[in-house]
């Protein structure tokens, strides 16, 4: 299969440089390169692709590969932007040796990854700065959830102690101000531990997991098509982004692509999807300073949007839009002319939502200089979308790695570096106005031809990887087929699994009551993370 010529360069450099080390070099896609090796060898072979081809670790886990391979395997994906390509790195651990190195100490962002991979395949991590317990809880029992020979309908024994011991912090003045894990209206359950002295934050400990609902493990129990179901459900804001990441892993796998009208409406949903809960933060930040007029009107726009995705869908969020091979369902006239008008209406709305804004100083008071999350702080903790570009993060899968219609596109990545609430809220402003250039481009280049390339039954032992660029930032799935059209493993990756920890460090400095304006402006999903 050809290679990206950027990353073809690449990866002949490093079978240059590590000549007789890698056991094999497989190209499951264009922009796809699977590398195989040893434990020994994988921190020089990540410092080397940071140092040299400024390459970002993306996502880490695990496979049960025991019942074909005798073993389970490590898969340490690389982003190599510049080369618009990923390189897979794939290590095998022995089950008698049931253990891995951690690379935290070097990469902080693969923290909670490796951690979860201790968890839920029962493999031990070797040198981690805190090994403890994090996609678990301390009183679940010794189980390894993910592992071929846990039965998904077996019932535990009961749970004893604690859900999680947090650190104690001492000192003359210092006192804890706990934070749910029960909150107020209808989010998800997640625990903040606030350590004070005075009103300034001296110390966040935060702890999620409270509904991890065993997704991945589903995804092995069910028919590949009726997947595309549950992969909507993994985060109900980011519902079609999900599904669309795992079709185009799916349709990878399966060397298959969607037709270009397809691929263009899932790019219109995607945006659509964008500026719906860009438009839902921009008003929850402003009623976290008080400024309920315009939140009102940021409810009030995006209440129109949602209207419209369900002329255009069937359904205000998107839900069964997505299928394996395209859409489901193609826009006729009318819903094409009720698309170009909400995009041209809702920007003149827009551009009176943000003069309302601006023209307040005391919510530029509130947001300015507050939860400042530093460029290279950010940069240590591999922090993406949204969050990302608000702190000097210059990456956009849609630009990096066209996928959908993107490509057919032209935007701009808005990128600032200050990453404070105010940037963030700018980072949303400035997508909305590109969203609608998106979408107007969509309309005027909509391909003719069918939704949906016909997709059969999916072949056994192929692996991919699906990714889009979703509204909070990158979502990647990946897979693993099985015989009879069914999964041998799906691997999630939501941005909020990413981002999280960066709170902890945003917060640093702030006040109690700046708490709920920080974390909206960073939005992360708890069902996402938890899946």
């Amino acid at each position: 299969m050809t290679v990206l010529p950027e990353l073809l360069s690449i990866v002949t450099e490093l079978q240059k440089r590590f000549r007789g080390r890698l056991d094999s070099v497989r190209t499951a896609h264009v922009n796809e390169v699977y590398v195989h090796a040893t434990m020994d060898l994988v921190a020089g072979f990540t410092a080397h692709l940071y140092r040299k081809w400024n390459a970002r670790l993306v996502s880490f886990f695990a496979d049960d590969a025991r019942p074909g391979e005798g073993a389970f395997h490590l898969y340490y994906v690389f982003a190599l932007d510049a080369a618009h390509g990923f390189i897979v790195l794939r290590v095998p651990v022995s089950p008698d040796k049931p253990e891995f190195i951690s690379l935290t100490n070097a990469i902080h962002a693969v923290n909670w990854q490796e951690r979860e991979v201790q968890d839920m395949f029962g493999l031990k991590l070797l040198g981690h700065p805190n090994p403890r317990r994090c996609a678990l809880h301390d009183h679940w029992p010794e189980v390894y959830p993910l592992r071929k020979d846990f039965d998904l309908r077996a019932t535990l024994p009961p749970f004893q102690g604690e859900h999680h011991k947090f650190r104690a912090v001492e000192g003359e003045g210092v006192f804890q101000v706990p934070v749910g894990p029960v909150h107020a209206g209808i989010i998800e359950p997640g625990h903040f531990l606030f350590s004070v002295a005075g009103e300034p934050v001296l110390y966040l400990q935060l702890r999620l997991f409270y509904v991890h609902k065993g997704t991945e493990k589903l995804f092995e129990s069910l028919p590949v098509p009726h997947c595309v179901r549950l992969a909507e459900s993994i985060s109900g804001d980011s519902s079609f982004a999900h599904a669309t990441a795992f079709c185009y892993a799916v349709e990878r796998a399966a060397d298959v692509e969607a037709p270009p009208r397809a691929r263009a409406l899932r790019t219109a949903c995607l945006e659509l999807e964008r500026i719906y809960n860009h438009l839902a933060d921009i008003g929850a930040i402003c009623t976290d300073v008080a400024f309920v007029t315009a939140n009102m009107h940021a409810m009030r726009l995006k209440e129109r949007v949602l209207r419209v995705n369900e002329r255009l869908a069937g359904n205000r969020l998107l839900r069964g839009m997505a299928c394996l091979g395209g859409v489901r369902f193609d826009w006729d006239t009318e819903q094409l002319r009720a698309l170009a008008d909400l995009v041209n209406e809702l920007e003149t709305e827009l551009n009176s939502l943000v003069e309302l804004i601006r023209g307040s100083s005391s919510t530029r008071d509130r947001l300015e200089t507050t939860g400042v999350l530093k460029p290279e702080l950010a940069r240590d903790l591999g922090i993406v979308g949204i969050a990302g570009r608000a702190s000097g993060f210059d990456h956009d899968l849609r630009r990096d790695f066209p996928h959908a219609f993107y490509d057919k596109v032209q935007f701009t990545v808005p990128v600032f570096s200050e990453g404070d609430v105010q940037r963030r809220m700018a980072v949303r402003r400035e997508e909305l106005y590109q969203s609608f250039s998106i979408i107007r481009q969509l309309l005027e280049r909509l391909p003719p031809g069918p939704i949906c390339a016909p997709l059969a039954e999916v072949p056994p032992d192929r692996t991919a990887l699906g990714y889009v660029e979703g509204w909070r930032g990158e979502i990647f799935h990946w897979v693993r087929t099985a015989p009879g059209n069914r999964l041998a493993r799906c691997k999630i990756k939501d941005p909020s699994l990413q981002n999280w920890p960066s709170l902890s460090e945003a917060i640093l400095g702030n006040i109690v009551p700046d708490f709920p304006v920080v974390n909206k402006s960073f939005n992360l999903s708890y069902s996402g993370t938890d899946r």
